[in-house]
């Protein structure tokens, strides 16, 4: 073994909200540990979400639903109320809302989980480091595990926990890729934005909630021409607002197992409350604490129907807008400047200037040319590590130290965690958290989520 090798009890690699909450997992737990967070970016805590520093970058949910800590669902908004106090986010005001339904930009969040860190880490006796480099290959032995990163240098743990996050389809090479990422503006980059014709037509791909940040983005910009978005479904996320509590009917029935049964039931709480006059948002949004244990037990047949049947619906109508963000969408449209158009992108199209993409609209056999000043790739995430062109996915897989999850979503696991090799052997070594688990659980990117597996995974790793 190298001598200068540094070794760990555990190291994280990711250093994003998910290997920043299993941090701090670790720092509370008793005894003392060397923990490693192998993490490229110069902060802790931020990743790819939390990066964002415009102010109109907002979270989806509000604070009462975002918190870090799984024992106390009021940290973020105690937090924020301790901040804005303090003279930050003085713009917070213009939500007139009390704090708990105040929609905090991502930068500002990523404060909030860095200051968590550095409390945890103040009550603790073990020790976090931070390595700012990239993992680039990983070996697992029955004793421990090596990672080597891209200045070189070898790490070893005890344990590794592949806590990597999401892959952005707008900023993740892809191994098989039509050339688009190469010809699209990033949806966060305003500065790239800005450069533009202000009434050019600008092309978005994609009409999720990275379509929502990028048209944020093009307004932040000065942007003021047309949008033209274009999506299989042509669904645009509901705005997320405020429900009254509902009945968990789910809880009081576990008869309701397969996707056509839940959403059959759905459907008739949702018209139930609207007869009531309630807000349909209520008897769904009791369905979240339910969908890892009904995505779990469902068939891999089932599985499937619900990916390719339900998913741009439950999309839509469960990763809502925040509302700022949706009222401007709203206006963009009633203006007549912002288009939504269900058609599939199936390329680019050689074009003197600008850029040119070839379409096929919903119900149409044909291609359709559409041209514009740039293009925006906001197609969403990337799930499937086997087209991530990034150095550890692609070893990992070469190594067999991983295999796909449940339909090629993320990679698969047991239930606590533990990564399952090329032959489905659980590792003692290798753990993964986050959304890397998104086949096994279906929704395993919330805060909430993350931050109660994290919880999990730090105490099985302090008693293996």
């Amino acid at each position: 073994m190298n001598e200068s090798t540094r070794n760990a009890d555990v190291l994280i690699i990711g250093g994003g909200l998910s290997g920043t909450m299993l941090a701090v997992q670790l720092l509370r737990l008793p005894g003392t540990r060397r923990i490693l967070v192998i993490e490229p970016r110069a902060e802790l805590g931020r990743g790819e979400a939390y990066s964002a520093v415009e102010l109109g970058h907002t979270l989806n949910g509000n604070a009462a639903r975002m918190s870090v800590d799984p024992d106390n669902a009021d940290d973020l908004t105690q937090w924020l109320t301790d901040y804005i106090a303090g003279g930050g986010w003085p713009e917070s005001d213009q939500q007139h809302v009390p704090i708990s339904e105040l929609f905090p930009p991502r930068g500002i969040f990523g404060l909030y989980a860095q200051q968590r860190l550095a409390q945890a880490k103040a009550l603790s006796t073990s020790i976090v480091e931070h390595i700012r480099a990239e993992g680039v290959d990983l070996q697992v032995d029955a004793a421990s595990t090596l990672l080597t990163l891209d200045n070189g240098e070898q790490v070893r743990g005890n344990f590794a926990v592949l806590a990597t996050g999401m892959f952005p389809a707008a900023r993740t090479p892809l191994t098989e890729s039509s050339g688009l990422n190469a010809a699209a503006l990033d949806p966060w980059d305003v500065q790239a934005m800005a450069q533009l014709d202000s009434q050019s037509t600008v092309l978005i791909i994609g009409s999720g909630l990275t379509m929502v940040d990028a048209v944020v983005s093009l307004e932040q910009a000065g942007h003021r021409g047309p949008i033209e978005i274009f999506s299989r479904h042509g669904l645009l996320p509901h705005v997320r607002r405020q429900p009254p509590s509902w009945d968990d009917f789910l809880a009081a029935d576990h008869g309701l197992r397969s996707p056509r049964q839940l959403l059959r039931e759905v459907r008739r709480q949702c018209r139930f409350a609207i007869d009531q006059g309630i807000d349909w948002q209520a008897p769904l949004d009791t369905v979240r604490v339910h969908i890892a244990r009904l995505w779990s037990q469902a068939s891999e047949r089932e599985k499937r129907q619900f990916v390719r049947h339900v998913r741009p619906w439950w999309e839509s109508h469960h990763h809502r807008s925040p509302p700022l963000s949706a009222q401007l969408v709203a206006r963009l449209q009633g203006e007549g400047r912002l288009r939504i158009r269900a058609a599939s992108f199936k390329g680019l199209v050689p074009s003197d200037e600008g850029v040119a993409i070839a379409v096929r609209h919903r119900g149409e056999p044909g291609l359709t040319r559409v041209s514009g000043a740039a293009l925006i790739n906001s197609s969403g995430i990337e799930y499937d590590w086997r087209r991530v062109a990034r150095p550890l996915p692609q070893q990992l897989l070469k190594r067999g130290l991983i295999q796909p999850g449940p339909l090629a979503l993320g990679i698969a696991a047991d239930a606590a965690g533990a990564v399952l090799d090329a032959q489905g052997q659980a590792s003692q070594r290798l753990f993964a958290m986050g959304p890397p688990l998104r086949g096994m659980w279906w929704e395993s990117t919330a805060v909430t989520d993350v931050a109660l597996q994290a919880k999990a995974l730090a105490t099985k790793l302090t008693q293996i």
